[in-house]
């Protein structure tokens, strides 16, 4: 039988899985890059997909001596079989690096979340990234989720899930057609607090770069503002989903540019 769930698929052979999970690879990634035969090509097409595991992460690399993946992607089965999407990642080779992910003695920041690089974060900050960021993205986003939507189908899923990371994550999901299964108030509390006399506007107050007077009316700049601790607390508990072929009409951002 064909397995619905990632631990399911993790139960095939390796050949197999490499098939399957070349499923959501988007089209047009392999035709900018030139990439044929991707799910054979273990220099190019990596993972990390033990039997008996419920998780597989997928790198997949424009060249095999180019340090981060064009994509990258963690997926995981929930408690209930559906399908969470825990990290997903698009990099443009060919913009500039800023080691967010990475402390100058190059242990790992969990791309911000665990420690802070900071000075690698106001450079990027400063060419136009948000949190989180090594590189500018490739803008293929749409293609992306079109063949991951592809993949829940051959699945037999509807729906899938993904916790985003940072505020502006949570932003583009909005625009991209998915609901939340938590963390709706939290984000319309969050715009409030942006707005003309809000809490957190009061807060932006130039004391950093990371909080300049200018970023209420921005998601990127807001977002910055958020992961240098405005809030208080960590930007978490806001869980996503999408009904595929569905878009939600959500915004919890009316007005505010990126």
């Amino acid at each position: 039988m064909q397995p619905f769930t990632i631990g399911g698929i993790n139960k095939l052979p390796e050949a197999e899985k490499r098939e399957m999970y070349s499923r959501y690879i988007p089209a047009e990634l392999t035709e900018k890059f030139h990439l044929e035969n991707v799910a054979k090509n273990h220099e190019l097409l990596r993972f990390r997909f033990a039997e008996g595991s419920s998780d597989v992460e997928m790198m997949l690399y424009h060249r095999a001596d180019f340090p981060d993946p064009i994509l990258y992607a963690h997926l995981a089965d929930s408690m209930n079989g559906q399908i969470f999407i825990l990290l997903y990642i698009l990099n443009d080779p060919a913009s500039p690096r800023f080691d967010v992910d990475k402390m100058p003695d190059g242990s790992p920041t969990g791309f911000g979340i665990r420690k802070r690089n900071v000075e690698a974060e106001r450079s990027a900050m400063n060419a136009g990234l948000a949190p989180g960021q090594i590189r500018r993205g490739l803008r293929s986003l749409r293609s992306a989720i079109r063949a991951f939507e592809d993949f829940m189908t051959y699945l037999k899923h509807d729906m899938y899930y993904i916790e985003p990371l940072y505020y502006h994550n949570a932003v583009i999901f909005e625009r991209y057609g998915f609901s939340y299964q938590s963390g709706k108030k939290l984000m319309s509390q969050i715009h409030d607090g942006f707005a003309e006399g809000g809490i957190l506007r009061e807060q932006l107050d130039d004391s950093n770069p990371f909080r300049s007077s200018g970023a209420a009316n921005s998601i990127r700049l807001r977002s910055w503002a958020i992961h240098d601790g405005i809030l208080g607390e960590p930007f978490n508990k806001v869980t996503m989903y999408k009904r595929v072929g569905v878009s939600a009409n959500i915004s919890t951002t009316p007005g505010c540019e990126w």
